[in-house]
């Protein structure tokens, strides 16, 4: 009988590393869903060195926007298998809490968009009813036109307010929203097309366990949920490295396939089109 129980542990343990493939990698890749490379980053670290630090850390794609969209395209233009560009709606630092409010940004985002290829608008930045200003309208029917998801930094307020102006909108919630797990495992069951990056909540996991209290919300929604770093400041890159390690320590407390799922397979599949398009010959 033990050595019954012990060919047969032997054989679950050969059919799961097959089902689960890149998980038991020393290193499995990730998609990172919030990288920024603005002005202050490019004066602190080369292109060449941030892309060094994305790869030393085991990422495969990430999804990058710059203020000022300048430091996207060098990182792109360098390694365009690794870069998925996003335009933000910013043409430099602190606009974050006006650009909803200046009419000039809709011909910068609109000449930016006609002109380059990106994957997403975004990261920006809304709360509540800001939403319905035209500048941010303005957003969301360029999104539906060239047929890109939304990358927002809002409160669930603003979530349903874009769900509400465009029902068939793709939107991808930056820190989910610093909301608990209740309320984004509320707005993830009501709207199919919404997808939550979970950078800068360290509050989901603590010594390589997931909090309980987050734990039945990413395996209840294993495909629409990522990881991000979001190197919103310069010194952010000094940590991709550490803040990756950190991330694939709490994916290993979750059952392989929703792991893996979270660290890179919902990123792959909501860019698929970009990714193959980018990769065609």
């Amino acid at each position: 009988m033990r050595y019954e129980i012990h060919w047969r542990f032997l054989s679950w343990l050969l059919v799961a590393s097959f089902a689960v493939g890149p998980l038991f990698a020393a290193d499995p890749e990730l998609f990172d869903a919030h990288i920024h490379y603005s002005r202050d980053a490019r004066d602190y670290l080369s292109v060449q060195q941030a892309l060094e630090r994305l790869r030393a850390a085991g990422i495969r794609h990430a999804l990058v926007s710059s203020s000022g969209d300048v430091g996207t395209r060098e990182l792109y233009a360098l390694a365009p298998e690794l870069v998925i560009p996003s335009l933000r709606p910013y043409r430099a630092p602190g606009e974050s809490a006006s650009w909803m409010h200046d009419e000039s940004v809709i011909g910068f985002v609109e000449r930016r968009l006609r002109d380059g290829r990106y994957a997403a608008i975004g990261e920006f930045h809304v709360y509540g009813s800001d939403v319905d200003l035209p500048v941010v309208k303005r957003m969301i029917e360029l999104a539906r036109d060239y047929g890109l998801p939304l990358h927002v930094h809002g409160d669930a307020e603003a979530i349903e307010g874009i769900f509400h102006r465009d029902p068939a909108a793709r939107v991808l919630w930056a820190h989910a929203g610093f909301e608990g797990p209740m309320r984004v495992d509320a707005l993830l069951r009501r709207y199919p097309a919404l997808w939550a990056e979970l950078s800068m909540r360290g509050e989901v996991a603590a010594g390589g366990k997931v909090s309980e209290s987050w734990r039945a919300v990413l395996i209840a929604h294993a495909d629409r949920f990522m990881v991000g770093t979001d190197t919103y400041t310069p010194w952010r890159w000094d940590e991709v490295l550490e803040h990756a390690e950190w991330t694939r320590a709490w994916l290993a407390d979750l059952p392989p396939a929703v792991a893996q799922r979270i660290m890179y397979e919902n990123g792959a599949t909501l860019f698929r089109a970009w990714l193959q398009s980018a990769t065609a010959p």
